[in-house]
């Protein structure tokens, strides 16, 4: 866009927002009105002036012709040419502008008075630097030679007239260097705010963006963790129950019922916390070391599997420590159950050199290196992450799986040690990682890891 057209079109877009140029030029209707004023006040004074000086007959009819000339010319095409920009109108207007103010000058000296407006509107018209000089220079010729044959271009008039034309040309153009010095910087000051309300709307776009991407991911690490896992639960149950009254065990099918009801209580209790946006049911009444014997008993209720909780110099963590800790243990029990054909599961929680460790070892089929983490696994070394911790799974197929999470906490609190083996009947066992273990009555086997 050029400068004519930007001009022109911001008092129209300027609403709208777009162009930067635009946003500087969006009252320029306003201050045209102020630049028509200022002519009319010119001439007017010009004339008044040609009066009160005494120019008499016919002096003072070529002067007023020619002001009248120029106020035609104005109305014509200066007033138009400075709203809409256009180069025709603003040329024609010049021309009648610069040999106007000659023939004023050339009948009555005082029609000097002319230049404070002329020179103005010379640089307002004109958009370029070059083209600006020009019409100075072309103005000021003009009324060098209007002063010099209002003297008979006496030679000793002229040697003082030059001169004195020549430094009003100077300041003409150093004035408007310096205006369109100003105008070009008020030019990049829009264009750069403008840059930064684009910026800064991208940013804050951008962080919408990663804010609901990163809920989502939250989201669904929760339900994954939570949800997902005491639904599998529950329709395990569901066919062991299904299972002991096929055999006539109506108190087995009881015992899964109830299991039912408490794995689905407790899921609905997780749904309105997740909603919430509450701490896990298991923490809300509980430390970290009480919660994981719970889990652990669950567990052992729930499968055929061998299983033991032992904590170890834990003290009081960081809520966000201890939630990230308790998904971790429910997430690697349910990979357990899932896939790895244990019979024997430990799981044991120490605190000790400034950080907590969860260790959950299984003596299952194991995998190689060549198996990928799945969605619950790739959650939890996020969630551990998130902490600060690391999170490490060492397998080796038909020997087991350990996985372990560290968690960096503060040294400085104290802990106190608690152990408890977790099972349906309380009786002890032993774990592949040295604690306790207890067998449940029955179990099924779950889907994927």
């Amino acid at each position: 866009m050029t400068a004519d057209e930007t001009r022109g079109a911001g008092r129209d877009d300027a609403a709208s927002g777009g162009d930067p140029a635009d946003l500087l030029y969006a009252g320029w209707e306003q201050q045209v009105r102020w630049w028509d004023a200022a002519f009319g006040v010119i001439v007017a004074l010009t004339a008044a002036a040609l009066v009160l000086e005494g120019t008499r007959g016919t002096h003072l009819v070529v002067a007023c012709a020619a002001l009248a000339a120029l106020v035609i010319a104005y109305l014509l095409w200066g007033a138009r040419a400075a709203r809409t920009r256009q180069r025709g109108p603003a040329l024609a207007y010049l021309v009648v502008l610069v040999l106007a103010t000659g023939v004023a000058v050339s009948q009555a000296g005082v029609a000097t008075f002319l230049m404070f407006i002329a020179f103005a509107q010379v640089w307002m018209l004109l958009e370029s630097i070059k083209q600006g000089v020009v019409g100075c220079a072309a103005l000021t010729v003009s009324v060098t030679i209007g002063i010099v044959a209002a003297y008979d271009f006496a030679p000793d008039v002229v040697l003082d007239v030059v001169p004195q034309m020549f430094v009003t040309l100077l300041f003409a153009i150093g004035l408007g260097l310096w205006f369109h010095l100003a105008m070009r910087r008020a030019e990049e000051h829009a264009r750069l705010l403008d840059e930064l309300r684009a910026a800064q709307a991208e940013l804050a776009r951008t962080n919408h963006e990663a804010g609901v991407v990163a809920e989502r991911e939250r989201l669904a690490r929760e339900i994954h963790d939570t949800l997902a896992q005491g639904f599998t639960s529950v329709v395990m149950q569901a066919q062991a129950a299904t299972a002991a009254l096929d055999h006539g065990d109506d108190g087995g099918a009881r015992e899964r019922l109830r299991v039912v009801e408490e794995t689905a209580r407790e899921n609905l209790a997780e749904a309105r916390a997740l909603v919430a946006a509450f701490a896990p049911v298991a923490l809300q009444d509980a430390s970290l070391p009480q919660a994981l014997g719970r889990l652990t008993e669950r567990y052992a209720l729930e499968t055929n599997e061998v299983v033991s909780f032992e904590a170890s110099g834990v003290g009081p963590l960081p809520p966000a420590t201890e939630v990230v800790l308790l998904r971790a243990a429910q997430e690697a029990l349910s990979n357990v159950r899932r896939h790895a054909r244990a019979m024997i599961v430990g799981v044991r929680l120490a605190q000790a050199d400034g950080a907590v460790t969860l260790t959950v070892a299984d003596d299952g089929q194991g995998f190689g290196p060549d198996v990928d983490d799945g969605f619950g696994l790739a959650g939890m070394r996020d969630r551990v992450r998130s902490v600060g911790g690391t999170l490490s799974v060492s397998s080796t197929p038909g020997s087991g799986t350990t996985l372990r999470a560290r968690v960096p906490v503060d040294a400085a609190v104290p802990g106190t040690s608690t152990g408890a083996g977790a099972g349906a009947d309380g009786h002890k066992g032993t774990a592949p990682d040295g604690g306790n273990a207890v067998r449940a009555e029955d179990g099924t086997q779950g889907v994927a890891r």
